[in-house]
C-alpha cells in the first residue's frame, strides 16, 4: 500500500485533492489506520483515479463523475454524454482560434499605428447595382457578431439563387446599417450582383444606389483579418479631409476556398469635412 503523499505522486495529483475525493466519496483510500486515521491506497486504484481525472478534465461534474465510475450511467448515456462534451470542446475551441484571429489583428493595428497608409486608397464614383440580398441582424459590428451572421447568410442565399435559376452576373457586395432595433445591432446585408427583376420573396432584388464619392481600398485575406485594413481607410479618410458617411461596402473581388487567398475591395461612403 502506498500513504496518501507516495499514492499522490504516483497519481500525479494533489494531496488535497485525494482528501477531498475522499470526503465526497469519489475515492475511498482502501485502508484508513484507526489509530492515526493515515489513509493508505493501492495501485490499482490508480485505475480509479485516472478515469475520475479525465471526466473531470472532459468538464463533467464531481457527481457525473461519481455516477460514470461507479457505473451507474450505461453505456448508451455515457457515449451521448461524451458526444455533448466533444462538441462543446470543439466550439470552445472553434471561439477560441477566433478570438486569436482578432488579437492578431487588433495588434497589427497597433503596430501600424503613426504610420502614413501604405495602401493604395482610391477615391471613385460608386455606380447603382443590383443585387439580390438576404438580410439579418448581428448584435455588434464587431467581427465576432457579423461572421457568424454573414457566412449563413450567403450559403442560404446561393442556394437559393440556385433554386430559382438565378446566375449571379458580379461579386458579392455586402452592407450594413444600423439595426431599426438600436442598441448597437447591425442590420446585415449579404447581396451579390445579378440580372434579375426587381422582387421582394423569399430572397430580396434591390438596386443600391450609387454613391458619389467613396474612398477605396483592397484587402487581402480573410475578412477575419480585416481590422488593419480598415483602420488604415479611417486614417487615410481623417487625413485628406473627408469624414464618413455610412459603413463601408464589402466586395468581393476574388473569393477563392483559402479564404486567406480572398480579394476584398472595402468601399466607405466619404464627404468633405
Amino acid at each position: 500500500m502506498f500513504t496518501i503523499g507516495d499514492f499522490a505522486r504516483h497519481g500525479r495529483v494533489s494531496v488535497r485533492m485525494l482528501r477531498h475525493y475522499d470526503a465526497t466519496g469519489l475515492l475511498r483510500p482502501a485502508h484508513v489506520d484507526p489509530h492515526n486515521g493515515y489513509r493508505h491506497y493501492t495501485a490499482a486504484q490508480l485505475a480509479r483515479l485516472n478515469r475520475i481525472i479525465a471526466l473531470k478534465d472532459l468538464g463533467f461534474t464531481l457527481q457525473q463523475v461519481h455516477d460514470i465510475v461507479d457505473e451507474k450511467v450505461g453505456a448508451e448515456e455515457l457515449r451521448g454524454m461524451l458526444r455533448l462534451r466533444q462538441a462543446e470542446l470543439e466550439t470552445a475551441v472553434a471561439a477560441a482560434g477566433a478570438r486569436l484571429v482578432q488579437v492578431e489583428a487588433r495588434l497589427r493595428a497597433i503596430e501600424s499605428e503613426g504610420r502614413m497608409p501604405v495602401n493604395d486608397v482610391v477615391v471613385k464614383n460608386l455606380p447603382a447595382v443590383r443585387v439580390a440580398e438576404l438580410t439579418a441582424t448581428a448584435e455588434s459590428f464587431g467581427p465576432e457578431d457579423i461572421g457568424p451572421v454573414i457566412g449563413p447568410l450567403y450559403d442560404e442565399l446561393f442556394r437559393l439563387l440556385g433554386a430559382a435559376g438565378i446566375t449571379p452576373t458580379g461579386p458579392g457586395v455586402a452592407y450594413y446599417e444600423d439595426a431599426p432595433e438600436g442598441g448597437g445591432r447591425i442590420s446585415v446585408h449579404a447581396g451579390v450582383q445579378v440580372a434579375a427583376p426587381l422582387q421582394d420573396g423569399a430572397f430580396r432584388v434591390l438596386d443600391l444606389p450609387p454613391v458619389e464619392e467613396a474612398a477605396t481600398v483592397v484587402h487581402r485575406g480573410s475578412m477575419d483579418t480585416v481590422l488593419p485594413t480598415a483602420q488604415t481607410l479611417a486614417r487615410w479618410i481623417d487625413a485628406h479631409g473627408y469624414r464618413s458617411a455610412g459603413y463601408p461596402r464589402e466586395v468581393n473581388l476574388e473569393c477563392p476556398e483559402n479564404r486567406d487567398e480572398w480579394v476584398t475591395e472595402l468601399q466607405a461612403p466619404v464627404v468633405r469635412s
